[in-house]
């Protein structure tokens, strides 16, 4: 009981003392989950901030009169799908196979932008449980190591030492696993929705550009250019 006790009262310093030397790795883990999670917490943010209604009224526009488009994508060239119009809208005379193609290159080229960090946050989930498990195995160790045959003489304060090694390490593995695990959950999500936002508004404008393009064809500046 005095053992618990002790343990519940215990400072952060001491809880990291406690968890042996695996919780240097893990301190900067956390730092990296967390500094990497407000980063793309501000970009989808941006991002989701009227882009609907954005993206509508460039459809609209280009409906009615598409040079104007150009004017609304620039202003708004910090959106992934404004960048991706705007280099599709860009290529001047382009059949609607060709600007089909336009648009699949420009997605691509915005996709590591969209996904970017996965990589790192996949490593701290699988490696973070990893390095408790580690401070568990260095703590039990510790703890053996205190322990003499026959128990009269073994050392009490080094065993519980270990022991407490062990459960700390292994509990803040877990933490900055789960706590980075939610937000690239929340980051996976929201590139999957952008996805399908960019294949369902580039389809739409891809249906605008085909129909302005059979229309110019009949036009004879067109036939003779």
């Amino acid at each position: 009981m005095y053992g618990l006790g002790k343990g519940i009262g215990m400072s952060f310093i001491e809880i990291f003392q406690a968890g042996g030397i695996v919780m240097w790795p893990l301190a900067f883990f956390s730092l990296v989950a967390i500094a990497l999670s407000i980063e793309r917490l501000v970009f989808w943010t941006r991002v989701n901030r009227n882009q609907r209604k954005i993206v509508k009224k460039v459809l609209a526009t280009y409906r009615r009169t598409p040079i104007d488009v150009f004017h609304i994508l620039q202003k708004n060239i910090h959106l992934p799908i404004s960048r991706i119009f705007l280099e599709a809208l860009e290529l001047e005379k382009a059949s609607p196979s060709q600007f089909r193609l336009a648009l699949e290159s420009a997605t691509q080229a915005e996709l590591p932008l969209l996904k970017r960090f996965n990589t790192v946050f996949q490593t701290i989930i699988t490696v973070s449980p990893l390095l408790g498990l580690l401070g568990t195995i260095l703590g039990l160790i510790r703890s053996f190591d205190a322990i003499e045959i026959g128990g009269i003489g073994s050392n009490a304060e080094m065993v519980t030492g270990g022991i407490s090694e062990a459960l700390v390490s292994t509990a803040a593995g877990m933490v900055v696993a789960i706590f980075t695990l939610l937000f690239a959950n929340l980051f996976r999500g929201l590139y999957k929705r952008q996805i399908a936002l960019l294949q369902e508004h580039g389809g739409q404008l891809e249906l605008l550009y085909e129909d302005h393009y059979t229309n110019k064809l009949g036009t004879p500046e067109y036939a003779k250019s």
